[in-house]
């Protein structure tokens, strides 16, 4: 975490203060949140991302209702069936091109509406930043939301790594989201320094009547929310979180300018935020992360994920490559 964080937190340890959201710094928190997306916006903390992508979903949807994904999305790869237990839904994910979802690619999933023999299409989600380190524009967005809003159907978007896609987007938050027709967005910010913690955000009021109930069933009420609140004044005091993100986002520039200098790696996926995505030899993929852990994207066809952090150095870069071009070395 990053010690603004830390210090917030530490901050907020001193006194008493009510549980469960019924504190200064909670208010002030949410206060932020209303002043960044508009005064309307229902603002909900939870615990991670998982809950809340959870929580999103289970508030709009019913157990009848299909969610409509990327097959690389986090709620169709990477949550243990969270969503589709805690909702009752069916996932349709859909193929993405470079992790992005387009109108055309979800249309075949937009029929048997009010035919009870379907499950009925409610909701599209969308990752921002993608799991494939791309990033959606305005109007890529735009074009989803105008397609979910025709057929009564709702725009989430995963923003685990949203700060992130400010910077590559050079937006504010609330110009890619609430103003291209997104409806509720898991604000992320345990990936940006943060410690834990998430928001979850319902720019329509009359979407959210229920959340709170729903929260609390769903175990994401933290009774000390303070320490939620706290870390999220410490994130947009200054624009901490353009700080982290911002410097995330040049080591993985730095990363991607030392590897394309080696022609056994190829990179596959444009770098436009803080991730990488390359295929390496497999031969090198072990010992390499012995020193520096990473994920293994797609182990048959040797493709690795490379992320940069808040406190990723440049010596860290460079120390990484040196090692890559040594393990090749040995490797021939």
């Amino acid at each position: 975490m990053h010690p603004a964080i830390f210090k917030a937190m530490e901050t907020a340890n001193k006194g008493h203060v009510v549980g469960y959201g019924d504190d200064p710094y909670t208010e002030k928190a949410i206060a932020i949140f209303k002043k960044e997306f508009g005064e309307k916006t229902e603002v909900f903390f939870v615990f991670n991302g998982t809950g809340a992508n959870v929580l999103s979903l289970s508030t709009v949807t019913q157990s009848w209702h299909s969610v409509i994904c990327a097959d690389t999305s986090h709620i169709e790869e990477d949550e243990c069936g969270a969503p589709e237990k805690f909702t009752g839904c069916k996932l349709l994910p859909v193929q993405s091109v470079n992790g992005k979802i387009t109108p055309d690619a979800i249309k075949h999933h937009l029929k048997g509406f009010d035919f009870e023999h379907h499950s009925q299409p409610a909701v599209i989600s969308i990752s921002q930043v993608t799991e494939l380190g791309t990033v959606y524009t305005p109007n890529e967005i735009k074009a989803l939301a105008n397609l979910a809003h025709k057929n009564n159907m709702l725009l989430h978007m995963d923003g685990a790594r949203i700060a992130n896609a400010a910077i590559a987007l050079n937006m504010s938050f609330k110009t890619f989201t609430k103003d291209c027709g997104v409806d509720i967005l898991s604000f992320g910010g345990t990936k940006n320094g943060m410690m834990m913690g998430e928001s979850v955000l319902f720019f329509n009021p009359e979407l959210a009547k229920n959340t709170k109930y729903i929260r609390k069933q769903s175990m994401q009420l933290y009774s000390k929310m303070r320490f939620v609140g706290a870390q999220f004044l410490a994130y947009f005091e200054n624009e901490l979180w353009n700080d982290t993100a911002a410097h995330a986002n040049r080591m993985a520039k730095l990363l991607e300018t030392e590897i394309k200098k080696i022609p056994e790696i190829k990179i596959t996926q444009n770098v436009e935020a803080n991730g990488i995505f390359a295929v390496v030899p497999r031969e090198i993929i072990e010992p390499l992360q012995k020193k520096f852990f990473f994920y293994v994207w797609d182990e048959m066809a040797s493709e690795v994920r490379w992320m940069t952090s808040f406190d990723t150095t440049e010596q860290e870069i460079i120390e990484f490559v040196d090692l890559i071009k040594k393990l090749l070395s040995t490797k021939n």
